[in-house]
């Protein structure tokens, strides 16, 4: 299932080979790196090649629906944000590069593939982690409706280490009703 996903300000798409000259520089800076689980630090344009691969199969099988976010007015390309099955749950992440950041972009993205996942997936919860050391990541979530559920140590490849992971949830009933109100 290929889906374009329109925002009030974004345009999100299934991230192509065209783009990784534009998003491998946005990822592979550490301080986006270092609060991402699974992207390598340095990030090469071989791992991006890499990673866009996997994803279309991963696409295909319905495992993972992960898209490139751009700004409408412009067409930059600033992040991603998508969902992937990890123990039968859809996860939702999201990551932009330091120059979008504090914009309300990841907000506004998230938010539209929650939609997604709602509406088109008929998933009826989602949940998501953020590093105890990001807390803007936190404030995101908390605005799109996520409680928490729990804390556990969670691999971080840019830090080679383990990290401190906030685990949080959101419902559709919880979403559909911030929605309306």
């Amino acid at each position: 299932m290929t889906r374009i996903l329109e925002t009030e300000r974004l345009l999100l798409r299934p991230p192509q080979r065209r783009d990784i000259s534009a998003f491998a520089p946005l990822i592979g800076d550490y301080d986006v790196a270092k609060n991402l689980a699974t992207v390598p630090y340095p990030c090469a344009e071989s791992d991006a090649i890499e990673w866009l691969s996997r994803l279309d199969e991963r696409r295909e099988r319905g495992e993972a629906f992960q898209f490139g976010v751009t700004r409408r007015s412009d067409g930059a390309y600033m992040g991603g944000c998508g969902l992937h099955l990890q123990n039968g749950e859809y996860e939702l992440g999201y990551w932009f590069g330091k120059p979008y950041w504090k914009m309300g972009y990841a907000t506004e993205a998230a938010r539209g593939v929650l939609e997604f996942a709602f509406a088109d997936l008929r998933v009826r919860e989602v949940w998501a982690g953020w590093f105890h050391d990001n807390p803007r990541s936190g404030h995101v979530l908390s605005k799109l409706g996520f409680a928490s559920k729990g804390f556990e140590a969670r691999s971080c490849l840019a830090r080679g280490i383990d990290v401190g992971c906030n685990i949080v949830t959101l419902g559709r009933d919880v979403f559909e009703r911030r929605l309306v109100s």
